[in-house]
């Protein structure tokens, strides 16, 4: 079944990550895989926008179904395999509606996380305010906060007991945030969860090569 299966991915990507995630916990290695670089521009090469039209990674497909989304990726692998491998969908409809609420959530602390992280990348220079960064570091300060306290509430897992599809798709984006220096004693729930993770096999696995090979950044040290 996964020789059937191709994705094309970046290293360090949390979208990209949670689909190797997925893959790993339903048991579907050895699909076929080309590790890209951003820095190169590879994924606006005419081998990704073939897949994905948008030019981002990942690039996913499945015989001749294509999932670029990352969160539909990993659900339909959750729907497609669900007797093999690791179970992702709780039964506990109270479990299940937690789960499917931070999967999408996780969409939002992206956007957010990227508006600091990426703001001199993305906004040109003439354009860039002190104010606006200060203002983007504020909107994710509060965002980090939420989901400390989703923490709080639930643990250790992100919907409950299990470990599920939230954990899959969240928590790529936990480890990118402390990847570039979240204080982890400022949020304890969220590093305890992070390091917690760190050696569950589907995460060491697919743990990010370019973060074996270089050290984050600090540049998240004041959130």
């Amino acid at each position: 079944m996964a020789k059937e299966m191709t994705l094309l991915w970046g290293s360090g990507s949390p979208p990209c990550w949670r689909v190797q995630i997925a893959l790993e916990e339903k048991n579907l290695q050895g699909y076929n895989q080309k590790l890209l670089s951003f820095e190169k521009g590879e994924h606006k090469s005419k081998e990704v926008m073939d897949m994905n039209p948008r030019g981002q990674l990942p690039a996913f497909k499945h015989k001749s179904y294509v999932l670029n989304e990352s969160c539909a990726a990993c659900i339909y692998l959750e729907s497609q395999f669900k007797s093999q491998g690791n179970k992702l969908i709780p039964d506990c409809p109270a479990e299940q509606a937690l789960m499917y609420q931070r999967i999408f959530e996780s969409l939002t602390l992206n956007q957010k996380m990227a508006d600091v992280i990426y703001y001199t990348w993305k906004v040109p220079e003439p354009e860039r305010h002190d104010s606006a960064l200060k203002r983007n570091k504020e909107t994710l300060s509060a965002e980090i906060k939420l989901w400390e306290g989703y923490l709080q509430a639930t643990g250790p897992f992100l919907a409950g007991k299990n470990f599920s599809l939230a954990d899959v798709t969240v928590y790529p984006s936990i480890a990118y945030i402390f990847r570039f220096g979240l204080c982890e004693e400022r949020y304890p729930k969220l590093a305890a969860y992070y390091n917690s993770l760190k050696s569950r096999p589907s995460i060491k696995t697919t743990w990010p090569p370019t973060w074996l090979e270089s050290q984050g950044s600090d540049m998240l040290k004041d959130i």
